[in-house]
Order: structure tokens, then sequence, then C-alpha cells
């Protein structure tokens, strides 16, 4: 192992920790004796509750940590509603620690926007998230671009990654910034007709690179994927439910656009260089592929989303037949909202992103909404086979443990509650679980802070678990608390944070010294002990 790729293992550099996303660093976690620091990051949480139900529709950035230093993003502007949310500012704000003090050293804010808000889009509002290496933070900026920012003053160094055609006001940055072993920069961008952004054809999607040297280059989704049909299944709607309509009803079909990555699809990379990515058809969320990518931008391979799951009718869902079952005659197994077997869909509403196994398979969480909108998550062989899947992978990148020589799997599992009857076993509640390679359960740890407001408990709202090398798993709740789960799926401890119901669309993140960094209600908060830090030592995994 390279200098570089050690010192990656000890700094959160990015989504989901460093280039694999395991959301993972070898060092002990703080035990929770207090709120070290708490500041707010995004001052237009009131009115966006407000226009939302009292929930938050935010995707916010990991806290991104380097020693002594944290990297957060800083939202600025004004905001009147989710429809013109472009008249916000974004930015990277710097702490420092002093002792047991978090100081404010700088603030650096881009010309980033996220892609509009329209029809067929987004209603979450999407993530801007940069990365860090030892001497720059690298942050989203307009026209599809990345601001170089010089980590002690907050300068701007360089602009990177313009391309001849982009229309600036029409391309945009729509993923985190993934930053790989060697140093390059990867991620997704996406030209747009403003008039019509998400129901009109797109002007052009692609995957970019930048060297450390500042070299830029890049891809076009249409050149990774070409298997797209012109017409594609959809649902049966304005038919009179149960679906399907009949045993071999086939579904309707619409266009469906050319490709490109889903948005907050951060990529990521393997310790070989291949750089993994997602991409879905524009107007159609159930044609995705998961798409592996040589260093010099070539297709290695592709793999479809389509038709993987056979847990629908008769499985996951009630008889046939039955109230909240599929209609009588029906297919055992297949989707009842197109008759066909389950497909992963690439949601732009999520933030799921691949995750690279030490075994060097891949995880993705995939959206479906027939069993009661939990999604699936997905496991692909290192050649791109489909191997496994698991009946939840809703907005999650999950995290890994690596242990014992294997490793396991921690993710969130929302049994959302709603009117449908469940099948027993399948009961609303919510859960952090803990999986094999191959997806086999090895514990839950249930959600049991039950209100007249919350029945059956609180939705896991967090959409990157972190956890530490003993496998202590850091996962932030609906209900306001941060919560750190001890192997087995047993309670270490939690501490309140801020409530705000569907608030916590974020990540987290393990410093160094083992603080926990976290967020709620665009506040930021650093938890730990509430004395000097202990020296921790890194191990190699």
């Amino acid at each position: 192992m390279d200098i570089l790729s050690f010192l990656l293992l000890i700094t959160w550099s990015q989504w989901g920790g460093g280039p694999r996303h395991t959301g993972s660093l070898p060092v002990l976690g703080d035990r929770f004796a207090g709120k070290l620091h708490q500041s707010v990051v995004d001052p237009h949480v009131p009115i966006k509750r407000g226009e939302a139900g009292g929930a938050l529709l935010v995707h916010y950035q990991t806290p991104l940590s380097d020693g002594n230093e944290v990297f957060m993003e800083a939202i600025g502007g004004t905001y009147t509603t989710f429809q013109t949310w472009n008249t916000q500012t974004w930015g990277i704000r710097k702490f420092v620690w002093n002792g047991l003090e978090l100081q404010e050293q700088w603030t650096s804010v881009s010309d980033w926007v996220p892609p509009p808000f329209a029809a067929g889009g987004p209603r979450f509002e999407p993530v801007f998230h940069a990365a860090l290496t030892e001497n720059f933070v690298y942050m989203p900026a307009g026209g599809g671009e990345v601001l170089e920012v010089n980590r002690d003053t907050g300068a701007v160094a360089r602009r990177l990654g313009a391309f001849a055609g982009n229309v600036y006001d029409r391309t945009f940055v729509v993923s985190p910034i993934t930053i790989d072993d060697a140093g390059n920069l990867y991620y997704n961008t996406l030209q747009l007709n403003l008039n019509d952004p998400w129901r009109t054809a797109h002007q052009g999607a692609f995957l970019v690179k930048i060297t450390p040297a500042g070299v830029a280059s890049r891809v076009e989704y249409s050149t990774l994927v070409t298997d797209l049909p012109q017409f594609c299944a959809n649902e049966f709607s304005g038919v009179p439910q149960p679906w399907p309509p009949s045993p071999d009803a086939q579904a309707p079909t619409i266009a469906c656009g050319a490709p490109r990555s889903g948005i907050n699809v951060a990529p990521a990379v393997g310790p070989d260089g291949t750089i993994y990515t997602v991409s879905r058809a524009h107007f159609n969320l159930r044609w995705g592929h998961l798409v592996a990518v040589n260093p010099d931008l070539t297709l290695k391979w592709r793999t479809s989303l389509r038709n993987r799951f056979n847990d629908g009718c008769n499985v996951l869902l009630p008889a046939n037949g039955t109230p909240g079952g599929c209609r009588a005659g029906a297919t055992t197994g297949v989707d009842p909202t197109d008759n066909q077997p389950g497909s992963g869909g690439v949601n732009d509403n999520s933030t799921s992103s691949p995750v690279v196994a030490p075994d060097g398979t891949i995880y993705y969480g995939s959206y479906t909404r027939y069993n009661y909108s939990q999604g699936h998550m997905m496991r692909f062989s290192a050649t791109g086979q489909f191997l496994q899947s698991y009946p939840f992978g809703w907005d999650v990148t999950p995290a890994i443990w690596e242990h014992d020589g294997t490793f396991s799997l921690i993710t969130k599992e929302n049994r959302y509650e709603g009117s449908q009857p469940r099948i027993p076993g399948n009961e609303a509640g919510y859960f952090i679980t803990q999986l094999s390679p191959e997806l086999t359960v090895q514990w839950r740890f249930q959600s049991t802070n039950f209100t007249g407001e919350r029945p059956v408990g609180y939705e896991w709202c967090v959409n990157a678990p972190a956890v530490d090398r003993r496998g202590v798993v850091f996962v932030n709740s609906e209900d306001g608390h941060l919560y750190a789960i001890d192997q087995g799926g047993t309670l270490r401890e939690r501490i309140f944070l801020e409530k705000v119901l569907g608030a916590a669309y974020t990540p987290l993140s393990i410093g160094a010294d083992g603080r926990i960094y976290t967020q709620n209600a665009g506040i930021l908060f650093a938890v730990g002990q509430t004395t000097e830090p202990r020296k921790q030592r890194a191990v190699r995994h």
C-alpha cells in the first residue's frame, strides 16, 4: 500500500469516506460524552420545513475531516421556495480544533447551482459535495466545472474541467466529487434544456476525470450505455388496481430518453483504478445500468439493473386476490406495476452510490416501488454478474466493516408505514441491519422510540452509515438522536441532536481522533469526549 492510500484510511475525504465508499475508518469511535460543537450550515431550514409540512427534503454533504481540520458545506443566499432553489449559494466552510473548541477559519463560496426544479425532476434538493486532498478542497462549480481551493487560505487556486461546447448556465455538476488513490477526480455532469429540463431530451451527460495536473477528459454516457431501446416499459397508469390488470397484461411504454447518471450518484473507484457509476434513462428510472469504466474512460463492462427480482406478487406482497395483493391469477414474483420481474430503479431523489467491497464485489441500493417503496440492495461480481439482492435499498450507501478475514454490510431498513396489508415478518418498522457479503441478515437493531406521533418508531433517514474498527455503527435518526450500535445489534448509547422529521438526509463521518461529525436540521454537530482527544493509531486492513 502506498503512502497516499494509507493516509486516505485515516481521512474522511469524500462521500463514503474514501474512493470505495465503504463508510469506515480504522479508529475507535468516541463515546458520546457531549456535543462539542454545533453551528448552522443551512439558515433556510425553517422555510424549507414550512413548505414541506415539517419535513426537510434536502441532501447535505458529509462532514469531511483530516487531523484537526473539518470541512463542511455552507449554504447562503436567499430562499423562497424549492421551485427556485438556485437562488441560494453553496460553498465550503473550514473549521479547526483549538483544544475542545471547533473554530471557523474561512468560507469559500462557489458559483455552483443544482439542476433546476421542474416537472419530472428531483423533488429533494440535490447534494453539493466536495472532496479533500492533502493540500486542496475540490468543490463543484458552475458550468460543469470544479474549483480547487487552498486548504490553508480558502483561496481558489484553479478552475478545472472546462470543455468546448459546455453551455455554462445549462451544464451542471450532478454528483459528489470522488478522488481516487492517485489523486484523480471523478464526477458526473448533465446539460439540460432549461425550458423543460426533465421532459425533453438532455443535451449531454458525461463522466468527467481530472488528473492531479489539472488535465480534464470525459466520456459521454451514450458511449458507455448503448443498449437502451427507444421506448421503455413504464407502469399501468389510469388502470384500476389491483395490478397487473390481467395475467398477460403488457405495460404501456414511454420514450426512454438518452442515458445519464442518476442525480447524486458518486462514482466509486476500486483498488485497480476501475470507476463504477450508475446510469438511467433520462425519462424512466426503471431502466438503469451499473457501469464499470477503465481509467482511460473506455468501457470495461456494463450490466443492466432491469428484471432482476422475482419477489413481487405472492412473495413480498400478500396472496393474489387478497387485500394488498396482486390481482387474482397474476404470475408469482412479478412487479405488479409492469407485470415483469422487478427492476432496480435509479431514483433522482436518492443518493445511493456504488460501494466496492474488499472482495471486489459491488453493491448498489436501488429503488423499487412495489415492495412498499423499500427498494433493493443489489450485489454484483467484479465482472458485472448480478449475484443477490436484499429487499431494502432506497437512498442508502451501505457501510462495510472488515473483520475476521471477511466483511459485513451495514444498511438501514425502513419498512414504511402505510394502509396496505403486509405479509408476516415484513410488518412496518425501522431497522439498522447488518448483512453478510451474500446479503443474509446477521443482526437487526429496531427503532423502539415509539410515540403517538410515530407508533412503530422513527425512520432511519441516514443515507450513509459509518462504522469504526470494532464494528460500532453510527447512524442518525428522524427522532433527532445520534446512535451508536454495538455488534450484535445492541444499543451502545445515543445523544439528542435536534428533532426535525425527515431531516437526517445526510451521511455522517468519523474523525481520525474518534469524534463523530453529523448534521441535523441544517446544523453541523461534533460529538465525542469532553476531554482532550486521545491519540489513535490507525491500523492497516
